[in-house]
Order: C-alpha cells, then sequence, then structure tokens
C-alpha cells in the first residue's frame, strides 16, 4: 500500500535481518537492532535531516565508533557550566536553559562523533525545534546560540578542530516571514486600569512589588530579591542596589533611586533583619489563610450542622500538621512572581471581575513608555538602566503624539 503523501515515514522492522529499517524517498537506510535506543536515535536524526532538506533524498554516512561523541562532550560541557554558571554560591537558571537547548542535539546525535556535527546537523536540530517542539522562532535561535556557545568552548578546550565551530558559525538565526516558525507576540505595555483591579486579590506582599515595580521599572528578578541591607536610606532619595541583576557577571553596577512613592509600598516591610528579603511567600501564605473564608454554596438550603464546622476544622488542623510536598521558599523568583498575579486575576475573576490577563515583564514596559512620553528616549534609558538608548526601544513603546500631530498640520 502506497505511503500517503506528506506523512513520516515509519520505524520498521527488517524480519530476515532483525534490524529496524526506514524508507525515504525510495531508498531503505538500516538504522541496527530493532528497538534498541541506538536505532531510534538514528531514525529521528535521519527523519530530522530529511525534514530541514525538504523532504528531498539524504545520503547516510557510516560513523566509525572512535573519537569524542556528542554525549561525552556534552557531560563535559555541563560539567564546565555547573561550575562556570554560578551567583552567590547557586547553580544559575542558565544552566537549565542549556540542558533544554542540548536536549535535541543528546536526542537525535548522542552516538556520533563531535567533530562531524556540521552545519546540516545544526539545520537538522533547528528543523526539530520548530516542527517537532513547536518553540517560536525566538526561542529557537536562542538555543541555536547556545548551542553554538558549547561548541565553542569545545573548540577553546581542543576537544574539537575550531573548524567545527566556525562551520556551525555559518548558520544564520530564522527571519521572520521566512520560516514556519512560530511568532510570539512582542510585550507590550498593560494599562493601569488592569493592573489596579487586579490589586485587591493580590496578597499585600504580592501588591507591593507590583506597585513597586510599576513605578520604578525594575525587572521582576530584582523585585523580588530585595533586602533591606540593599537599600541606601540615608537621602531623601533611597537607592536600591540589587545584589544581583542582569548584567552583574560582567561587573556593571545596578542602582535604582526609590522616591517617596515607592518608599511608602515598602516601608511596612522593612522591619525585618537586614538579610531578610522584603517579599516572603511563607507570609504572603500565611496572610491568606487567615483571610480565607469558606463560602456557603448559594443553591444549599439546609443550615451548617456543627459537626460540620468541626469535620472543617479538623481538614484545616491536619492540613498544617501535614509537611507541603514543595515548601515555600523564603523569596519570590520570576516564575512564582508570575503565579502570584496569575493566582490574583483567576481570584477576581471567580468574584465576577472580569481582567485580561497580563504579567510583570509588561509592567517594566508600562514604565519605560511613560517616562520616554515625558523624558525622551534619554530618559527612559536611564530610568530602565540600559547601556544603549537601541535596547530602551524595545521596551518604550514608541510616542505618536508628535507623529499625529504633523499629520495634522501637514498632511
Amino acid at each position: 500500500m502506497p505511503r500517503k503523501s506528506g506523512s513520516i515515514p515509519a520505524y520498521s522492522l527488517h524480519r530476515s535481518s532483525g534490524q529496524a529499517i526506514v524508507r525515504i524517498a525510495g531508498h531503505d537506510h538500516y538504522l541496527g537492532l530493532h528497538g534498541s535506543p541506538e536505532s531510534r536515535e538514528k531514525y529521528d536524526r535521519l527523519i530530522a535531516e530529511w525534514l530541514s532538506k525538504g523532504r528531498q533524498p539524504i545520503a547516510v554516512t557510516v560513523t566509525p565508533e572512535c573519537g569524542l561523541l556528542i554525549n561525552e562532550l556534552l557531560l563535559k560541557f555541563v560539567d564546565h557550566a555547573e561550575r562556570y554558571y554560578v551567583l552567590d554560591g547557586e547553580v544559575s537558571k542558565e544552566v537549565v536553559n542549556l540542558k533544554l537547548a542540548l536536549r535535541p542535539v543528546k536526542n537525535l546525535y548522542g552516538s556520533t562523533q563531535a567533530k562531524d556535527f556540521g552545519p546540516n546537523a545544526l539545520k537538522a536540530v533547528r528543523e526539530h525545534m520548530v516542527e517537532g517542539q513547536k518553540l517560536c522562532r525566538k526561542e529557537v535561535n536562542k538555543r541555536i546560540g547556545r548551542i553554538k556557545r558549547v561548541f565553542k568552548w569545545a573548540a577553546s578546550e581542543e576537544l574539537i578542530p575550531p573548524s567545527v565551530f566556525e562551520g556551525l558559525r555559518t548558520v544564520d538565526g530564522l527571519r521572520m516571514g521566512r520560516t514556519t516558525a512560530r511568532e510570539n507576540p512582542p510585550v507590550r505595555p498593560v494599562d493601569d486600569q488592569r493592573v489596579d483591579a487586579t490589586l485587591p486579590f493580590l496578597s499585600p506582599h504580592v501588591a507591593a512589588m507590583v506597585q513597586l515595580q510599576r513605578i520604578t521599572g525594575m525587572r521582576p528578578a530584582e523585585v523580588t530579591i530585595m533586602r533591606p541591607c540593599d537599600i541606601d536610606s540615608s537621602g531623601d532619595v533611597w537607592v536600591y542596589r540589587p545584589s544581583q541583576h542582569k548584567t552583574s557577571y560582567l561587573g556593571v553596577k545596578k542602582e535604582v533611586p526609590l522616591g517617596p512613592r515607592a518608599q511608602e509600598f515598602i516601608r511596612a516591610f522593612l522591619t525585618r533583619s537586614s538579610d531578610a528579603y522584603l517579599f516572603s511567600p511563607v507570609e504572603a501564605e500565611e496572610w491568606r489563610n487567615g483571610h480565607r473564608v469558606v463560602a456557603r454554596d448559594p443553591n444549599r438550603k439546609t443550615k451548617v450542622y456543627p459537626c460540620e464546622l468541626k469535620a472543617r476544622e479538623k481538614r484545616k488542623a491536619a492540613a498544617k500538621r501535614r509537611p507541603s510536598k514543595r515548601p515555600k521558599r523564603d523569596h519570590y523568583d520570576t516564575a512564582s512572581y508570575r503565579r502570584a498575579i496569575k493566582y490574583g486575576i483567576v481570584k477576581a475573576r471567580a468574584n465576577g471581575v472580569q481582567i485580561l490577563s497580563w504579567h510583570p515583564h509588561q509592567l517594566r514596559h508600562s514604565r519605560a513608555t511613560e517616562v520616554r512620553r515625558q523624558y525622551g528616549v534619554e530618559g527612559a534609558q536611564v530610568a530602565l538602566g540600559h547601556a544603549r538608548a537601541d535596547v530602551t526601544e524595545i521596551y518604550a513603546e514608541r510616542n505618536f503624539g508628535l507623529a499625529t500631530r504633523i499629520a495634522k498640520e501637514c498632511g
């Protein structure tokens, strides 16, 4: 029975030899022992290369079992990364990002020699990210950049010939409109009405972070790690110096001025020890437990009997005694901060307040747009702490007021 047009060639069994086989464009490719991990890997690799070349016939070369394999190279790099990407004694999230980027390389080319990993192999990995993992274009480009970084390190350690990395550098990033990879919408500012409608449904800790970030334009990661010892309150305008920030590894110092309004948002949280984080998920959970109200079913006609109230109290006491599967941390991170806002929006909708979803990164864009409108690009640049004005353009929405006036008067 002929194969349907556009379908993926199947992983099959060659009965007489016991090997796995796949037929691509009329040519049989033997993959090794049927059902073995090596044969599966080789099948995935062939399909990825076939797709990356526009479903054209491909030639298969047999790689001798010698030299440094991709799997061995990746293990060496991960060991290096866990020692290199460290902040305050902890492994940074960049290691997680690197592992995610390297996963398709391991799955498709793990048992091949590292010196044979060329531009076509990288394109096959990229095609797998687009078609198999359904990643957006920008994320694909980021992950391909991380893969190139791994081979750059390997070349510097003389684990592979420098020509391997030079070959990978020739693979350009995906361009908008010239790829089937999906596009994520750009981050837009969030209007104050949505933020104000969400605040009553947030804990005081999260609400303070939201208001502070909205008025200062800090990154979410900088707001979540605030401590009293990082704040200089000697002047009329306080100065916050984050212990960690995006460019701290470059030796760049970050200072965030806190005016009177920003000071009011954090004043109630400054009573703790100097090295404790201002915004604690543990305290926020305690606040929620103290303000949680059990809503009565509006369709219920019978009253709530004392035995049911006692049962509720027993369940609450048992829940407190039962250890949490995932204990709360001493401070928020970017992900938990975002989830806390999402929880507030869901809670608002449950109470009849319809709010469109938004996330903390939009607050930075809102502040950049507001400052640019009043003080220009240079004002937005210094307010956000950017080294270059072209970076600020990404965050600050253009003010079309002047263009509108020109069109009105001259157009």
